[in-house]
């Protein structure tokens, strides 16, 4: 989907933010507030390539949406230390792209759901590199994502809030794997296990 067919379903959209986030007390780090998602997504939305997928079966069931990582981009701002090399020049090369939310209404099939949205985008875009940001205290996304082979590369802290993020990235193809192999020397890379 593209800018305007998402835009179109932005009700729906908040709807699913809003299941997704019926979420346990101990679970209080993500936000439940439908108009600040709603702010968030029509920001993103105005991003250039921005991208979403969706499932459906009867309603809406889940989406993932994002967009390229430009060399020009605000992306790695607030990045803890130096950028790797590697990932410094994929960036270069305009061959990232950012996975910047997921969604999935509660399903015994969510994870795998979650993962083949993701999976699509990526693919759709020919990235090189897939690239996230997600609540360091939000584990249970931070297990998944690594459960599907994200490598985490350490924080990042907005200038705009307190949240620390854990930056995550997904080689794409077996070049860009063979590149990043060396992160595995940094002792702050986490690597799957």
């Amino acid at each position: 989907m593209n800018r305007w067919q998402a835009e179109e379903l932005c009700a729906d959209l908040a709807d699913l933010y809003v299941e997704s986030s019926d979420l346990r007390p101990s679970e209080g780090h993500r936000s439940r507030s439908r108009e600040e998602f709603l702010h968030r997504l029509s920001g993103d939305i105005r991003r250039p390539g921005f991208a979403m997928a969706v499932a459906e079966s009867a309603a809406l069931v889940g989406c993932a949406f994002g967009f390229p990582v430009r060399s020009d981009d605000l992306w790695w701002l607030g990045f803890d230390g130096a950028l790797p090399p590697s990932i410094e020049q994929l960036t270069e090369s305009d061959n990232v792209f950012a996975i910047n939310k997921i969604l999935v209404a509660p399903h015994e099939q969510g994870d795998d759901i979650a993962r083949r949205l993701q999976q699509r985008l990526l693919t759709d875009h020919q990235a090189l590199l897939g690239v996230t940001l997600v609540d360091e205290a939000d584990h249970p996304s931070l297990a998944a994502f690594r459960s599907w082979g994200w490598l985490d590369i350490g924080e990042v802290r907005r200038p705009t809030g307190p949240t620390m993020f854990r930056a995550l990235v997904l080689p794409l193809g077996e070049r860009t794997t063979r590149r990043l192999n060396g992160l595995a020397r940094h002792a702050w890379t986490r690597w799957p296990g």
